[in-house]
């Protein structure tokens, strides 16, 4: 992931000049700028950890989950928090080291990519079913934002797969495509570098994973498996020491076309059928983090920033008019609720700079509440 950088509040990134200079050492401090293979010094180096127990909730197993919880992965930890937007926290699944995305089926089962392997959690009442190993070898087990194992994730309209994006420390990705009736892994496609998010059109066809390290996202046919690379770089591809990568996406309902905001400048539209990606200007000026779309088609992005100010949400109308939340400290991923009047955004960041819970943003009115949630939470569902 890009540094972040302040303007209006976030990070700022080096000037041309301070770039050049110190580009090999940017490569190896900037965090997420650089797509290195190893554990953050904050994680401490080489740090493997022992594959937890999948099992039920430390809190309140076989208590029935209500309508509208919240359910984050805590990637500082390696368990699923379910969160009451009201009250915080209520309950807890283990579910493997460094739990970084999260897909929820109409059934009520969630699908966590994590170091290990795909947890699968029973949300109606918080157990653990089992966890299915990647096909992928990604090295050891570690924590940080570099370890390898599961990041983006998302399920088939029906259900019937997951797509799993496994990040290979130092080389290209893999797209890992599980049935969900045998929880077997069916086939791996090879994808771009540190496969940040996954999504799926609305009719199933294709599946597509960001590749941040690499500047693109590769298309996958969900029948045959073809694979194309399509570039989204409106910076440029200025390898693996620059700031300006894609990180998140969402398809747009309307046309199809994947939506990637950069650095609140930039919403490169990208048209899957042509490879063609047309620029539209965003105006939060800030490094950004997780999207998401409100069921009306207003566009949700996260302003991420290191420290404690500045961190931000956009939110932008289907016609391009946007306003800008000031979110309190850093963030990563957002969801909203059903009915398209509450944001929920992760404090958990992939980067330093992480704190241990959710805003709570009321959209109509822009006021925003903080809560209490999980270990450095990252991945979010509204169940």
């Amino acid at each position: 992931m890009s540094a972040p950088r302040a303007s209006r509040g976030g990070a700022r990134r080096p000037a041309p000049a301070l770039a050049a200079a110190g580009a090999a050492l940017l490569a190896l401090l900037a965090g997420c700028a650089a797509g290195g293979g190893g554990p953050s010094a904050a994680e401490g180096p080489g740090a493997a950890a022992a594959a937890p127990r999948v099992g039920p909730s430390a809190v309140a197993a076989g208590v029935p989950t209500a309508h509208g919880t919240l359910l984050v992965a805590d990637f500082g930890g390696s368990t699923v928090t379910f969160v009451d937007p009201a009250r915080g926290r209520v309950g807890s699944v283990e579910v493997g080291t460094a739990p970084y995305g999260l897909a929820v089926g109409a059934d009520g089962r969630a699908w966590v990519a994590t170091a290990e392997g795909v947890a699968v959690v029973d949300t109606t009442t918080r157990t653990g079913l089992g966890r299915i190993p990647y096909r992928t070898r990604s090295g050891p087990v570690t924590t940080g934002e570099y370890r390898g194992g599961g990041m983006g994730i998302a399920l088939s309209p029906d259900g019937r797969r997951l797509y799993v994006g496994v990040n290979v420390p130092g080389g290209p990705g893999v797209l890992e495509v599980i049935d969900t009736g045998s929880r077997t892994v069916t086939a791996a496609v090879p994808v771009g570098r540190r496969p940040f998010d996954v999504d799926v059109a609305a009719d199933g066809s294709v599946v597509y994973a960001t590749g941040h390290d690499s500047y693109d996202v590769t298309a996958v046919r969900a029948d045959t498996l073809a694979a194309r690379r399509l570039v989204v770089a409106p910076y440029g591809e200025r390898g693996l020491g620059s700031w300006l990568k894609p990180h998140y996406a969402v398809v747009r309902p309307s046309d199809g076309r994947l939506l990637l905001p950069f650095e609140g400048e930039k919403l490169a539209v990208l048209d899957p059928g042509t490879g063609r990606v047309t620029v539209e200007p965003m105006t939060a000026d800030i490094h950004q983090h997780g999207a998401a779309l409100a069921p009306d088609g207003t566009l949700l992005v996260v302003g991420a920033a290191e420290d404690e100010d500045g961190a931000s949400l956009t939110v932008r109308s289907p016609g391009g008019a946007e306003r800008t939340v000031p979110l309190d400290g850093p963030h990563e991923d957002v969801a909203v609720s059903a009915d398209g009047r509450t944001a929920y955004v992760t404090g958990g960041f992939t980067r330093d700079g992480y704190w241990d819970g959710i805003t709570v943003v009321d959209l109509p009115s822009g006021t925003t509440r903080r809560l209490p949630a999980g270990q450095r939470p990252l991945g979010i569902a509204v169940l």
